[in-house]
């Protein structure tokens, strides 16, 4: 019997979200991103959140108006700024809004090492920057390197295509994108997806991210236009 719990409506399934949990998004711009989940998330109580995610969100939906709202203490993320940030803007100007800004692949590869169980690791992208300040560095083979840390969270709050009745999960091409490590790394992944399956019906070879990452799954109606790529 699966132990991953399916949920009726969104927000049941973001229900146990608490007040101060870091959250993970899962997404690049609309792709993979768990529009539902947000939404739902804007509707429960939960605040002075820090949100990682590949970026701060654009308009006035999603996790722009989780800024807009003020229920976002700080932001990590690679690209906090777009032509439609202005919740944003106005949010960190005013001093209400911490920033960690993060290069896009050590962002991704220190979300994977906090679900690899890596405790730290040495890169050379951010060195001699102000990205770098206070951070330990180390010449190795003569290259200079930073060494970076995992980032953890309570939650993950992730898109998939397909899961089945264990809580196995297949994605839509370039919607997978942060999905499966954010699902690694969190102490609790909520999923969004277009249709659940009976178990045995999805190919093993096609399952990016198995049942054990997966806490809780909701199904829910999509624009198809929003999806990319054609189906698994």
């Amino acid at each position: 019997m699966s132990r991953v719990s399916f949920h009726d409506t969104v927000l049941e399934a973001v229900a146990g979200i608490a007040s101060g949990a870091t959250v993970m998004v899962s997404g690049f711009g609309s792709a993979g991103q768990p529009v539902q989940l947000i939404e739902a998330l804007l509707e429960s109580a939960a605040t002075d959140l820090t949100i990682v995610s590949n970026n701060a969100g654009g308009g006035d939906v999603g996790l722009a108006a989780l800024i807009r709202e003020g229920r976002v203490r700080k932001v990590v993320c690679s690209f906090p700024r777009q032509v439609d940030s202005w919740h944003f803007d106005q949010a960190y100007r005013a001093g209400a809004l911490e920033l960690e800004l993060v290069p896009q692949g050590n962002l991704a590869e220190r979300i994977r090492a906090a679900g690899a169980g890596i405790g730290a690791f040495f890169t050379p992208t951010g060195y001699g920057t102000p990205l770098a300040e206070g951070k330990e560095t180390r010449v190795i083979d003569g290259r200079p390197f930073v060494l970076e840390h995992p980032i953890h969270a309570e939650v993950a709050l992730v898109a998939a295509h397909r899961a089945d009745r264990l809580g196995n999960l297949v994605y839509r091409r370039t919607a997978r994108n942060f999905g499966p490590i954010m699902a690694a790394a969190a102490e609790t992944t909520i999923v969004q997806v277009d249709h659940v399956v009976p178990t045995g019906s999805l190919d093993p070879e096609s399952i990016v991210t198995p049942c054990i990452y997966v806490d809780h799954v909701v199904r829910v109606e999509r624009d198809p236009a929003a999806l990319t790529g054609a189906p698994t």
